[in-house]
């Protein structure tokens, strides 16, 4: 039996896998940041997605933090930079929806991508591997929680759980089901005026169940430390007391999936 232990020390590494979409000329590395408890485990994994700006430093800095906040809670964390190695502008991503739908076949298969190389990590217990997006890794993450696409994808693999922060829904087909692989948590900025809100709580769903949450005062973005400001026609900055929560629903969503023989008492 092996149990997550929380408030223990962490070591972190760059970490480099293949990609099986490179969606470039060349076969490329995707690169991305390990963060584990330490001690031989297994332990639980997250695997996170960042939104259109890539591994901007703002963003960077928050995903770090959300690193280190599940890696103190006994999850082993891989947050993939799906933009750098392919040489992709977080700010041409963010101005394009064009590049953005793109992204989200060649960006699933990284997801998946990432869930293998964790699999093959021997302090990883594979049967709970879960996924985490922002925004364009939101919609990516509904896209490895769909029950069709697994095979589109070539997935090793089910997630255990999906997080969604602030997707285009627009990835399932309105006013039709979708069946689920993963169970899929949502939250969203009542406020965003870059996604809507309202059309991720039309999801209508089987096989596994959809949970939204909706904080009416924020905008997008809003779990990353920066002022409310405009960025490319659309508000974004952060809002405490969404993000903070957001995290704590998270967390506890995450152990609530955990098989019987790794969840905390």
């Amino acid at each position: 039996m092996c149990t997550v232990f929380v408030g223990v020390a962490r070591a972190q590494e760059q970490v480099g896998f293949p990609a099986s979409d490179p969606f470039t000329a060349r076969q490329i590395t995707l690169t991305g940041v390990l963060n584990k408890p330490l001690g031989n485990g297994p332990f639980p994994a997250v695997v996170l997605m960042h939104g259109c700006g890539g591994w901007q430093p703002a963003v960077r800095y928050s995903l770090d933090l959300l690193s280190e906040y599940l890696s103190e809670h006994g999850y082993v964390v891989l947050s993939v930079d799906s933009f750098g190695p392919r040489n992709l502008s977080g700010d041409d991503m963010c101005a394009s929806n064009a590049r953005l739908r793109q992204a989200l076949i060649y960006r699933a298969h990284d997801a998946f991508d990432a869930m293998k190389f964790l699999r093959s990590q021997p302090f990883v217990e594979p049967k709970d591997i879960f996924l985490m997006g922002q925004s364009n890794g939101g919609s990516v993450a509904m896209e490895a929680a769909a029950a069709d696409d697994l095979k589109t994808f070539d997935a090793p693999g089910t997630f255990r759980g999906v997080v969604a922060y602030y997707p285009w829904c627009g990835v399932f087909p309105e006013q039709r089901e979708v069946a689920l692989a993963s169970p899929l948590l949502i939250f969203n900025g009542g406020a965003d005026n870059w996604v809507s809100a309202s059309q991720c709580t039309k999801i209508q769903a089987s096989g596994e169940n959809v949970s939204e949450i909706t904080y009416p005062d924020a905008v997008h973005s809003f779990d990353i430390d920066i002022p409310k400001q405009l960025y490319q026609g659309h508000w974004v900055g952060y809002d405490p007391q969404a993000a903070q929560d957001s995290e704590t629903r998270m967390l506890a969503f995450f152990n609530a999936k955990l098989t019987p023989d790794i969840r905390q008492d």
